[in-house]
């Protein structure tokens, strides 16, 4: 398995955030527009297990795990994929694995990595390397499709935010590569997440997203925001004890589960799961 540890937002900073949030506006409606799928059950017991599969707790009916494992038989299932970095390097799917002309660069030419997770980011900058991109990932989201998943979780769609891409991916080539994957998704009877990236929850419908799932939305102060674009169709998940009190202000409406960073499989060492 490919995937071992969170997915914790990081971003350049709230005034960048916004201004790119303002010049992108409102798409048109039903660029992306859902099929018949069926969402996450609201306000349901959820368990993340990205960072490895284990039998889900008494009381979860919906689990999150990676496109490499298994769905857990008899609860809603959603689909992690790391649609907007690569693996970090020497794991597959690592920048070796793809063609180095999708990779996005610095102005000397070299690969620009994602620190906190030595991802290469990938080029989305041009509507030819978002078609390229979009045909990769798309292997692995007709994956989680024949293995019977409900959903697909797209991560790093804030991957334009990140200090160390200065700018060189805009939230417009975001919204123009998800909505790709979005409608390739829903073709395949998969509800897709927004994950994170809450600038951009206003353009959710347009972008072909059906519920949000985010990280450390009280940490961050921003849980109330999701639910003023996605209503009660949101999943939140915190690593820390006091974003979790601010979270759970909110669990009497959607999902809620604090874990640990790495989110660890039960039985292993450091592993966190609480409810509200």
């Amino acid at each position: 398995m490919s995937l071992n540890r969170s997915r914790i937002r990081t971003t350049l900073g709230a005034a960048v955030a916004c201004v790119a949030a303002a010049t992108v506006g409102v798409l048109a409606p039903g660029s992306a527009s859902a099929a018949a799928v069926a969402l996450p059950p609201v306000h349901a017991g959820f368990d993340y297990q990205i960072g490895g599969a284990y039998t889900p707790p008494a009381g979860v009916k919906v689990v999150s795990r990676d496109h490499s494992a298994s769905p857990a038989p008899g609860l809603y299932n959603i689909c992690y994929v790391n649609a907007f970095q690569t693996q970090a390097a020497g794991d597959p799917g690592g920048p070796d694995d793809w063609n180095r002309d999708l990779l996005l660069k610095d102005g000397n030419g070299n690969v620009i990595i994602d620190p906190d997770w030595d991802e290469a980011i990938l080029d989305i900058t041009t509507d030819a390397k978002r078609q390229s991109i979009a045909n990769k990932i798309k292997v692995q989201i007709d994956e989680c499709a024949a293995k019977g998943f409900n959903a697909l979780e797209l991560d790093n769609f804030d991957t334009y935010t990140r200090e160390v891409v200065g700018g060189r991916i805009t939230a417009s080539h975001a919204q123009s590569y998800i909505r790709l994957l979005s409608s390739y998704g829903h073709g395949k009877g998969l509800a897709v997440g927004q994950k994170n990236t809450v600038e951009l929850a206003p353009n959710h419908a347009a972008n072909g997203l059906d519920f949000a799932i985010a990280e450390e939305c009280g940490a961050w102060n921003e849980c109330s925001r999701y639910l003023s674009a996605f209503g009660d169709h949101a999943i939140f998940i915190e690593y820390k004890d006091a974003g979790m009190k601010k979270a759970c202000q909110y669990g009497d409406r959607v999902s809620v589960v604090q874990r640990d960073v790495n989110v660890s499989p039960a039985g292993s060492s450091g592993y966190v799961r609480k409810t509200c």
